[in-house]
């Protein structure tokens, strides 16, 4: 197929699946108040689930997925999700490390009980007397799923769409049983303009003469000029203008030469009917109807603190992602779970991927080595956490019963725990220290990096704005600190801090940070960022709102070599330490003094508790004029 016609769609097939699996879980309540008598869920595995049964990872479909996720072996047909290259041994959610496992979901078309399942009461398809259904029943059927493969935990949940709905139910409903959540590309309740493209697609297939008032298979029709159509209009949706420019603008009037009675004048147009055709010989109608009804009545909260209300309950680390041409599930809709999460102080890291694709940028290849990897990145540390927190409990255990024995036995108190000892890393704690990482930031020495230590009490929770790759954030999680949050808009430097198991949350500093309460952080770092921000005052003012101490750092452009440079040679500011940089590359939009930030404390009110100047080319403290000879400064302040 060629790469205008390139989507998850174009690579699957409609044949039986090989390696599907079937579960008959018994009878089931719905949430609206209707019951299925009895219910069999198609699934399907990859991998190995482990002697300690905590290697479980559970993926989510969208609406038109199911169980096939992705190539058993070379002879198997495509999965769902090859075409973005996310599952299979090797890749980012590897099966020879994760057992996976993929559901059609209840309502579903391909082996699930859905409308083309047989009643039990009635010996017929249920048709469009399938009752409603939510992505609460969808979760519930999956926990069910979970447990009947004796699983009582799982390492994570993914899904994109309404998949990462299925995710967000899961976090909400049954907590307990997940250590990491992660929704991509969705949202706790669909916009209104998503809203209305369902309600379309669903009165266009009720509309088609061939549904017959969903008795369609009672009349040996289908409604697939119904259903294709909505399958048009949906697929419309994935899209960006900037794909839709780069796929179609080129031949415009050269459509391909495809097999559809759908109008194909443009090339556009050859495309949408192909992809409707498709969709026919892959789905059901009535399932359609029922599934895109679940999605649209999910539905967490239409405020900030009805979101917090719920997403409170959740007590699994999170990685939450979004994509920015997204239009169907923009990432504000992201972003409001995020701020929800950090309202509730819960681990949480995210990232608005930069695509041109659109929606469907979850189910291509193009940003995966953003996304993939911190999808990878972000299931090897809570596994690894799981992993350590067990030990040390089993470690625990075994401690306590030789103290207690030992206390029997003469009656002498136990000794103190040895303060010493390995660091208990447990979920939303840090791995700083993988040898892995893409970088070499916990090795290099940064001079003000050990003197902001210095300033910083120690288990204060920490919000580190401009954190980079996360040096500063690495440095404190060694040192113990439970609460530690980055904020930073390069997406490098948040593939980075994922890898190292930090939070790390994307935004752009020179907006307003809503997404913190006041006073949420005991100390909020600003460290060699200042230079480069347009709006020094709101930064400054949301640091002081946020923290109840803040921490700067930034570099003096006063430094006497500089001056030199400027008033000597007639040359652009340039040193050997934190100021290398070449005018044509530098990131230094302000060029501003240590005189220069005190004469601003003292026009803003704001109290300066501590200074410390250095040299950073000579790697020592300057006392004497630092104005003049230091090259950076620290500054603590308050209100």
């Amino acid at each position: 197929m060629t790469e205008t016609f390139q989507s998850s769609d174009s690579i699957r097939s409609g044949r039986p699946l090989k390696y599907a699996q079937y579960a008959n879980l018994g009878p089931v309540e719905l949430e609206m108040g209707a019951r299925l008598r009895e219910i069999t869920v198609c699934y399907e595995t990859y991998g190995t689930l482990n002697a300690a049964k905590d290697n479980a990872v559970l993926i989510c479909h969208a609406l038109s997925g199911d169980s096939h996720v992705a190539r058993h072996d070379s002879a198997d047909d495509p999965g769902w999700w090859d075409l973005g290259g996310l599952v299979g041994p090797g890749r980012p959610v590897d099966t020879n490390k994760y057992f996976v496992i993929c559901p059609n979901i209840l309502g579903g078309c391909r082996g699930t009980t859905g409308p083309d399942s047989i009643n039990p009461s009635t010996g017929k398809r249920y048709g469009r007397d399938f009752p409603t259904i939510t992505i609460n029943d969808m979760a519930d059927v999956q926990k069910r799923l979970v447990e009947h493969l004796g699983i009582k935990s799982l390492l994570a949940a993914i899904g994109g769409s309404m998949g990462g709905m299925q995710v967000l139910a899961w976090a909400v409903r049954h907590g307990h049983m997940l250590r990491g959540a992660i929704p991509i590309a969705t949202a706790p309740r669909l916009s209104s303009q998503s809203l209305a493209f369902d309600v379309v697609g669903r009165n266009v297939i009720q509309r088609d003469p061939n549904f017959h008032g969903g008795a369609y298979f009672d009349h040996g029709t289908v409604p697939g000029i119904g259903l294709a159509i909505a399958r048009m209009i949906g697929h419309i949706t994935y899209l960006s203008p900037e794909a839709m420019q780069e796929k179609f603008e080129a031949d415009r009037y050269r459509p391909r030469d495809v097999a559809t009675e759908f109008e194909k004048k443009f090339s556009i147009g050859s495309y949408l009917g192909y992809q409707g055709d498709k969709f026919v010989e892959l789905f059901d109608a009535n399932s359609y109807l029922a599934i895109t009804m679940a999605m649209d009545l999910f539905d967490l909260g239409s405020t900030q603190q009805q979101l917090r209300e719920r997403l409170c309950q959740a007590s699994c680390r999170w990685l939450v992602l979004s994509f920015t041409s997204d239009w169907l599930f923009p990432p504000s809709q992201s972003q409001d779970i995020v701020s929800a999460l950090l309202a509730c102080n819960k681990p949480v890291s995210y990232c608005n991927v930069a695509s041109a694709c659109g929606h469907d940028a979850f189910l291509l290849p193009n940003e995966v080595d953003s996304y993939g990897t911190m999808i990878g990145s972000f299931l090897g540390h809570v596994d690894n956490a799981h992993k350590t927190a067990s030990a040390h409990a089993d470690n625990a255990h075994r401690t306590a019963s030789a103290h207690a024995d030992n206390a029997h036995r003469t009656a002498t108190p136990a000794p103190a725990e040895n303060a010493h000892g390995t660091l208990s890393v447990g979920v939303g704690t840090p791995n700083p220290t993988a040898p892995d990482s893409p970088t070499n930031i916990f090795t290099s020495r940064r001079l003000d990096y050990e003197r902001i230590l210095e300033l910083i009490p120690p288990t204060s929770s920490v919000l580190d704005l401009g954190c980079g790759a996360g040096g500063l954030l690495g440095r404190l999680a060694r040192r113990g600190h439970a609460n530690l949050v980055g904020v930073e808009l390069d997406e490098r430097s948040i593939i980075a801090c994922v890898h190292r198991g930090l939070n790390v949350i994307q935004a752009d500093l020179n907006q307003p940070l809503p997404q913190f309460a006041n006073g949420q952080f005991d100390v909020v770092v600003l460290s060699q960022t200042l230079q480069a921000v347009r709006d020094v005052p709101g930064v400054v003012n949301e640091m002081l709102r946020i923290g109840h101490q803040c921490i700067v750092s930034f570099p003096n452009f006063g430094y006497r070599k500089l001056r030199q440079m400027m008033l000597s040679a007639g040359r652009a500011p340039e040193s050997a330490g934190i100021l290398r940089f070449k005018w044509y590359n530098t990131p230094n939009i302000r060029f501003f003094t240590i005189s220069d930030f005190e004469d601003f404390c003292r026009e803003k009110d704001i109290h300066v508790q501590r200074r410390i100047a250095l040299d950073t080319e000579a790697g020592k403290e300057i006392h004497d004029d630092p104005n003049l000879n230091a090259d950076l400064a620290i500054f603590a302040i308050t209100r």
